[in-house]
């Protein structure tokens, strides 16, 4: 059993198992919330709420500005497996620009390695292999050479026109491999780069690339890689990082490389933040011209997706290498079908952003996405992206965010820890509901004017306490909370089965033996009193008696063993243990006498008598448990001191005062000041018992009371050692 418990008013964490394991819930989401730990399924619940709101705020319909140049079936089967030879690229560009007047074409493909490889080196062993003297031969493998040489051609059909070119960072390179694999392009030219430590930004850094042949990255301006080192851990596309870090240089990502183009900006401004004293920079957000791109730590920026594939137009690349000015588009309306209709190619593509990509299946650049977790065209990632940063609807995930977070948790999760045990269930049904959903608002509202607040840890945290609260103190505390008011409602206050109800497992009625306190008051002269007053005023003054008293006595945490007609026992330190039993019996005991002066003038003005009573308070071990026979039960206390108690509240009359204490009682409350009053021989003990009178806490003495009482203790001193003048002279002085 535990040692001590809180007062009843003190019902706090202390002393309630719903308001400690609330704090322990609520202090491992504060931990989770400070990357101390990790919460299993959290962060994955995280994500599903933010795919939920992506896929119910999508704006949905499709974006002409942006059309998706497909590598099709189609146009595999019209044209050949994928990769065409370089000659058919370089029509298809020229038809677009030429033709079509497109204003920027990127290209979600990579060109790692050089076309006709194998003609042209057969090509070239031949031409070595001719005698000098035979021109004509070797004149027209000349130029048989020249029209292999489809990389020369489609370099040529890049240069000086609006042209992104694609490329791959990796971010681990196996053993073995190399680490390097073509020519990038030139890196990102930040603004005031002189000014910024690029290097202690936590941008992404791989290890390696892949990246377009030579001759076709030296013949454009600019690339943009289309990997995605910030996939989540469930594998979907939720963000992508606008730049990575490469040798000390910073690369642009596909899509910003081609909003940039298609606006003729030539540099990009990086804003950040400065924290802690390593001189770390935290990239906040880009800034190209006057469109701002929000990013994280880590420069990841969320994907504004429109809705499912095919939120743009789709056009199959053969119809574009046959020139044709009407062909079937694909997209999805506003219904969320996706349409074919028959449109005129010139006027689709006239001042447009133009992405080549994929939607075959056998090139395998398909991915999962919130808004469609199966088979989602990788380009379509990148032409969302684009939509994005032209209309600024790019969400923003601060780094302030995780400051909020922790507050909203700790504010939410301490109202709910303190006040949902103090409701009943369906009260605690409403606050949850009124608190989630107070937290669900102000979610949504945020996300709708561009910030991405954390959603899953809050909601979670609050139902998690309310399951907690519900279980716990409506299934368990509940049902001992009744057992032990069947046990102890009769004997205790009902404030002490409350708190006896936080542990009922460590309390029964089985009878054990303890170190107890017991009091016994009895009204002096009942028998004359009850001879003058009729029955019916008899038992309205007992009752006027008993209720304060037993009303003090509850106050004082004590039990009340029975009533005995106008005679009251109570014990202390059973059923709640209690190492402070002593001194409340003695302040229960002191308390009664003081009300006895005020209940006495109310009794006065009835016309009833005063009255007087005897308190008589023991300290020491006894027998406490239910006891009595088969037909009658009672959890009471029994043996040698609760009869020694007994027989002290029997000597109050003798000795002319109200209140007697054992020494053992005086001895466990030394904060009092005791006057000894003899050396007894009671009914029952052989040894003789030495008893006192309390009168009160030294503190609240004064100084005068406290020297009589001195001089009193010296004359009994005097008096036992048979100084008798010595005696007569302080009791009499």
């Amino acid at each position: 059993m535990s040692p001590s418990l809180p007062q009843p008013q003190l019902k706090s964490l202390r002393g309630s198992a719903r308001y400690i394991l609330g704090l322990a819930i609520l202090g491992l989401f504060l931990l989770n919330t400070m990357g101390r730990i990790s919460i299993p399924y959290l962060d994955q619940l995280e994500n599903q709420l933010y795919d939920w709101r992506v896929n119910l705020s999508a704006p949905r319909g499709t974006d002409t500005r942006i059309i998706i140049a497909d590598i099709d079936e189609y146009s595999l089967n019209k044209l050949g497996h994928w990769p065409w030879n370089r000659d058919v690229l370089a029509e298809i560009l020229n038809r677009l620009f030429d033709d079509y007047q497109v204003n920027t074409v990127g290209f979600d493909v990579l060109f790692a390695e050089a076309d006709n490889v194998m003609a042209r080196t057969l090509l070239t062993d031949s031409i070595r292999k001719l005698k000098e003297d035979d021109l004509n031969a070797r004149e027209k493998l000349k130029l048989l050479e020249q029209q292999l040489n489809t990389d020369g051609t489609f370099a040529d059909s890049l240069r000086n026109r609006k042209v992104v070119l694609g490329y791959v960072f990796r971010t681990t390179v196996r053993e073995g491999e190399p680490r390097t694999i073509g020519k990038l392009p030139a890196p990102s030219r930040i603004q005031g780069s002189d000014q910024l430590n690029v290097e202690n930004m936590h941008l992404p850094e791989p290890e390696g690339y892949s990246s377009n042949i030579a001759i076709l990255s030296e013949s454009t301006e600019s690339g943009g890689y289309f990997d995605n080192p910030l996939v989540s851990e469930d594998g979907i596309f939720r963000r992508i990082p606008m730049l990575q870090l490469y040798d000390g240089q910073v690369y642009e990502t596909l899509s910003l490389a081609v909003v940039r183009t298609a606006l003729g900006i030539e540099s990009i401004r990086l804003i950040t933040e400065d924290y802690g004293t390593d001189n770390l920079q935290v990239l906040e957000r880009l800034e190209l011209g006057d469109l701002v791109i929000p990013t994280d730590a880590h420069s990841g920026t969320f994907v504004p997706f429109r809705g499912k594939s095919f939120s743009f137009p789709y056009i199959s690349l053969a119809d574009v290498y046959d020139g044709k000015t009407e062909a079937i588009i694909r997209f999805r309306d506003r219904n969320n079908e996706i349409i074919q209709k028959t449109s005129s190619l010139p006027d689709l593509l006239k001042d447009s952003i133009v992405l080549v990509g994929t939607s075959a299946p056998g090139l395998l650049d398909l991915r999962n996405v919130p808004v469609e977790k199966e088979a989602y065209p990788g380009v379509e990632v990148h032409a969302n992206m684009i939509t994005g940063i032209l209309d600024q609807t790019i969400r923003h995930k601060p780094a302030l965010i995780l400051g909020y977070e922790f507050f909203v948790i700790l504010l939410s999760g301490l109202f709910l820890v303190l006040v949902l045990p103090r409701l009943n269930p369906i009260n605690s049904s409403v606050v949850t509901l009124v608190i989630a959903a107070l937290l669900a608002a102000i979610t949504w509202y945020t996300w709708n004017n561009g910030y991405i607040l954390p959603m899953a840890s809050p909601l979670v945290l609050t139902f998690i306490l309310f399951i907690m609260h519900i279980t716990l103190g409506y299934f368990v505390e509940s049902r001992g909370k009744r057992e032990l008011a069947r046990l102890f409602g009769q004997y205790i206050p009902p404030e002490l089965v409350d708190e006896m109800s936080a542990e009922p497992e460590n309390y029964s009625v089985d009878p054990e033996s303890r170190e107890l306190t017991v009091l016994f008051s009895d009204v002096r002269s009942f028998t004359t009193i009850s001879e003058g007053i009729p029955p019916k005023e008899l038992a309205e003054l007992i009752n006027g008696f008993l209720t304060p008293m037993t009303r003090i006595i509850h106050e004082h945490r004590g039990t009340i063993d029975k009533y005995m007609g106008d005679a009251i026992m109570a014990f202390w330190g059973a059923p709640l243990d209690d190492s402070r039993h002593a001194r409340r019996a003695l302040d229960s005991g002191m308390s009664m006498l003081k009300n006895l002066e005020e209940l006495n003038q109310s009794f006065q003005k009835r016309g009833w008598p005063a009255i007087q009573i005897g308190v008589g308070i023991n300290t020491g071990d006894m027998n406490v448990g239910n006891m009595g026979s088969e037909f009658r039960m009672a959890y009471t206390v029994m043996g040698d001191e609760v009869n020694l108690g007994s027989r002290l509240e029997g000597l109050t009359k003798a000795y002319g005062v109200s209140i007697i204490v054992s020494d053992t009682t005086r001895e466990a409350v030394p904060d009092y000041s005791y006057r000894e009053l003899d050396l007894v021989r009671v009914k029952g003990k052989n040894k003789p018992v030495r008893i006192f009178e309390p009168l009160g806490e030294t503190s609240e003495l004064n100084s005068q009371l406290l020297a009589e009482l001195k001089a009193y203790h010296e004359a009994l001193k005097n008096y036992r050692h048979q100084k008798w003048d010595s005696a007569e002279m302080a009791f009499f002085k």
